[in-house]
């Protein structure tokens, strides 16, 4: 049992820690202004700013109780307070619920780290998902920095080899066929592989799924590296962010290419370390099963 002298500042730490990640949106939000970059991980991926700021010790771990009686954790779904008035996960009643998805998320986690990073795909997804589309029909509001014409060309002259099912399924229908891909959600586990953009950033999907039984600070980390993935993901896009600050990394040049797959494998080095250990999180779910 860890006492409430150790584990109050820590919870209060990563509240801080929640509110400076999520400051601006929170900002934005009370104003309406929109972001195309950034919202995209609270709305994609359902991220709840007040989620987020909620400390979750991990699988094993009790909360001793405090001046005023057991860890507020007592009243938040799949805790249980025991008989010395400590508070922890009850493994039992949540694999109950979310047993089913913690045995996919292990399988597909262990799936993607068994395999090599794949570098180089350029971010293409994002160009194929507006290749040969009338503008009005465009996801971003945002110009392309190429216009209509010098982004199909983009297209044409490069090769599209995306592997994850949730960016191919955004893909226009004559860009469908230009995939050397052709992924299913019943082959993500066959082809999910560690150097995608999108797969990284769904470490934080997963890490969510996973709900309390994830450390707090290894959901903070997973929130954070998504968000600066996100970036690059729309940097290397064919949109033109200049409006928003952002400089393009232009993977029609060899300068733009070099700079895609140099940031693509440091994520990728970055994001093993995290899905290894989301991989513990399910594995002590299992063991304290």
């Amino acid at each position: 049992m860890v006492a409430a002298e150790a584990w109050l500042p820590v919870a209060r730490a990563h509240a801080d820690r929640a509110d400076a990640l999520t400051a601006a949106h929170r900002e934005r939000r009370g104003t309406g202004e929109r972001h195309p970059v950034e919202d995209f991980l609270y709305e994609y991926y359902g991220v709840k700013p007040s989620l987020l700021r909620r400390w979750h010790p991990g699988v094993g771990v009790t909360l001793g109780p405090t001046a005023q009686g057991p860890a507020e954790h007592a009243a938040w779904r799949w805790y249980g307070v025991h008989d010395d008035g400590s508070v922890g996960l009850d493994v039992e009643a949540f694999l109950a619920d979310r047993g089913e998805t913690v045995a996919y998320v292990r399988r597909l986690l262990d799936a993607t780290a068994s395999r090599p990073a794949a570098l180089g795909c350029l971010g293409l997804h994002e160009w194929a998902m507006v290749y040969r589309q009338d503008d009005a029909r465009r996801r971003h509001s945002l110009p392309l920095r190429l216009g209509r014409e010098g982004t199909d060309a983009v297209v044409d002259a490069h090769p599209v080899r995306c592997s994850h099912i949730d960016a191919f399924r955004f893909f226009t229908p004559d860009a469908v066929p230009l995939n050397r891909l052709q992924p299913t959600r019943e082959t993500q586990v066959d082809l999910e592989q560690p150097g995608c953009l999108h797969a990284n950033m769904d470490l934080l999907k997963w890490s969510l799924k996973l709900g309390p039984a994830v450390p707090g600070d290894l959901l903070l980390d997973a929130f954070a590296l998504a968000a600066e993935i996100r970036l690059l993901d729309m940097q290397a896009s064919p949109y033109d962010l200049s409006s928003l600050g952002e400089p393009a990394v232009a993977i029609e040049t060899p300068e733009g290419r070099a700079e895609y797959v140099a940031r693509q494998r440091a994520f990728a080095e970055r994001s093993a370390g995290l899905r290894v250990r989301l991989l513990e999180v399910c594995e002590g779910l299992d063991s304290h099963a």
